[in-house]
């Protein structure tokens, strides 16, 4: 998403090591991305190797990639198996380590007959909770005995990251036998009080599909599924947190209305009634992920949108009649379960002085309401956002 104001000039691009000759100096622009603290790396012919800073796109001082410069490095990063994948599907998901750099999840593809790189930096080790900056509620969220919990955001919203950060609780609260399902495998878990097994499809099973059909038989406390992407992984999501499992898992929507409503989706007209009713009783919690860039410094703070399957959410969404009003559902439920709209969190952050005025309104849902609040136009009787407002910067 771009920049609420109009961006600054581009700052000029920081020189990688010369690259060797015909070549790429791939270790060193990996090195730059892990100096600037990028998110992705973009490599596409005809342009430089090129970096994700805050949000924003910026070159490195390298010289224009050539085809053969791309064909070379798939030689050098993938697989004979991705290689083939590569050539029957002409795009391929896979991880990479770096000694000494770090780990990154790679996805190749092409364009107009020749290869891109879409490259994602892993850190080796997953961040707490609130080191992250997130709600202390996940923590709660993160503990639960059983049921479905879903991440939503769109892409690069920092979805994988705060799964990462949940499973890192479990891994120091619990004593819990984990089996994560990834495609590819993004941050390693270490066992701590856990018994984390990880596996990556492709490489510790064939198949999605085949991996999740028999997780039930590996005496699983606790189940991440990579991402939601067709109705048998729903399925089995449902069943399993249906069955006393904790089950973790990733869609791309951006909040819990729509999340909700994706679910149903998926499902044909006449299972609609079923499909409300387990739904109703496997949910846990939906939180939905927007990075904002910070004013205080430099980065960008996720802005996040909870909603905990309470008594009155279950009636609801088992409710046909019903049309879904999960805001005002978060609204009556922020300070007795620690819900949370995209708009109070944006309100913390910005009275905190994090992010500015002009952010606030351009990420919030509800760009004028979220303005009124700001000049203390409130209902008297929404006590709500009382934890959310403090001395306002502006």
């Amino acid at each position: 998403m771009a920049k609420p104001s109009a961006p600054a000039a581009p700052s000029a691009p920081t020189p990688a090591a010369a690259p060797p000759a015909g070549g790429i100096n791939f270790k060193g622009v990996l090195q730059e991305l892990i100096r600037r603290n990028a998110s992705d790396l973009h490599l596409k012919v005809g342009r430089p190797p090129t970096l994700r800073v805050d949000g924003e796109l910026e070159p490195v001082d390298h010289p224009p990639l050539r085809p053969e410069d791309l064909k070379t490095l798939a030689e050098q990063l993938m697989t004979p198996r991705q290689v083939k994948q590569f050539a029957d599907e002409k795009e391929s998901d896979f991880a990479i380590g770096v000694p000494g750099i770090g780990r990154f999840r790679v996805n190749v593809y092409q364009q107009r007959g020749s290869l891109c790189y879409a490259m994602r930096a892993i850190p080796y080790q997953a961040r707490t909770i609130a080191e992250l900056n997130l709600p202390p509620v996940l923590e709660e969220i993160a503990m639960k005995p059983r049921g479905l919990v879903l991440v939503t955001g769109v892409t690069g919203s920092g979805k994988s990251t705060a799964l990462a950060a949940m499973i890192q609780h479990v891994n120091e609260n619990r004593r819990a036998n984990v089996i994560t399902i990834e495609d590819p495998i993004e941050f390693l878990h270490r066992d701590i009080n856990c018994h984390i097994n990880q596996r990556e499809v492709g490489i510790d099973t064939a198949t999605f599909e085949q991996a999740l059909r028999r997780v039930l038989r590996q005496d699983p406390d606790v189940i991440l599924i990579g991402e939601i992407r067709d109705l048998d992984t729903l399925d089995t999501a449902l069943k399993a947190a249906d069955t006393g499992h904790l089950v973790f898992s990733t869609l791309h929507t951006t909040d819990a209305t729509q999340t909700i409503n994706r679910v149903l989706s998926f499902y044909p007209p006449h299972q609609q009634a079923e499909v409300r009713f387990s739904l109703a009783s496997a949910l846990q919690a939906v939180v939905s992920l927007r990075l904002v860039p910070r004013s205080d410094k430099a980065g960008r703070i996720p802005a996040c949108e909870v909603l905990v399957n309470t008594a009155a959410v279950r009636d609801q969404i088992r409710d046909m009649e019903k049309t879904l009003n999960i805001p005002d559902l978060i609204r009556e439920g922020a300070v007795q379960y620690g819900m949370q709209s995209f708009d109070q969190s944006l309100m913390q952050h910005y009275s905190r002085g994090v992010i500015s005025y002009e952010s606030a309104v351009f990420y919030a849902t509800s760009p004028a309401e979220f303005a009124l609040r700001v000049q203390g136009v409130a209902g008297t009787s929404d006590n709500s956002w009382s934890a959310f407002e403090g001395e306002n910067p502006a």
